[in-house]
């Protein structure tokens, strides 16, 4: 599937970023006050890694290790990257098959751009339901279910629709949804 937006429409240009001997204090205190979750990790102008406030979490304050350690030694090192010129959707699909929410964005290892999926959301909001299936939803059970979600394409006639309904798994808009419940009562009274 194709958007018809590029990767470059939807990075950020100028990423914060941090190198690979910073310490884990310091990039948690860069993270804060930049607002990020994650940071590309950059050496002479080449992305040798990228480090998350997971990493930070599992690798350092859950095992008890000093913030004194330096990035470089927590940082994932073995980095999925994309190309400015790709789609959003395939974009998209890569953070979904590699379980990511931070993708540089490179050229010839040179670090161009970076690419979340808030980025991805602000200009095509209609990937939400492609966003969230890569989520694991803990005691889901429990959870009140929402059936209302924004504008957004009908997965039954594929007109736009300002509003959607989330009816047995499937996004409609109000015409269809009307249409759907007839056809439930309609069953019922045979």
């Amino acid at each position: 599937m194709k958007t018809g937006y590029k990767v470059l429409d939807a990075m950020t240009k100028n990423p914060i970023i941090i190198s690979p001997d910073a310490t884990v204090k310091s990039c948690a205190e860069l993270m804060r006050k930049e607002k990020v979750s994650g940071l590309p990790v950059v050496e002479d102008e080449k992305l040798v890694g990228v480090v998350t406030e997971h990493d930070i979490v599992r690798k350092v304050v859950a095992e008890g290790k000093s913030l004194n350690k330096k990035i470089k030694d927590i940082m994932v090192k073995k980095v999925i990257t994309i190309k400015s010129n790709a789609d959003i959707y395939e974009a998209l699909e890569k953070m979904k098959n590699y379980g990511i929410r931070h993708l540089p964005v490179v050229y010839k290892k040179k670090l161009i751009g970076l690419l979340t999926v808030k980025d991805i959301l602000k200009i095509e909001p209609q990937l939400f339901e492609l966003i969230a299936e890569t989520y694991e939803i803990r005691e889901a059970y429990r959870k009140p279910i929402n059936n209302k979600s924004g504008p957004g394409i009908c997965q039954i006639c594929g007109r736009f629709a300002t509003e959607l309904f989330l009816v047995d798994g499937v996004l409609m808009c109000e015409e269809c949804k009307r249409e759907n419940e007839q056809q439930k009562s309609h069953k019922k009274s045979i």
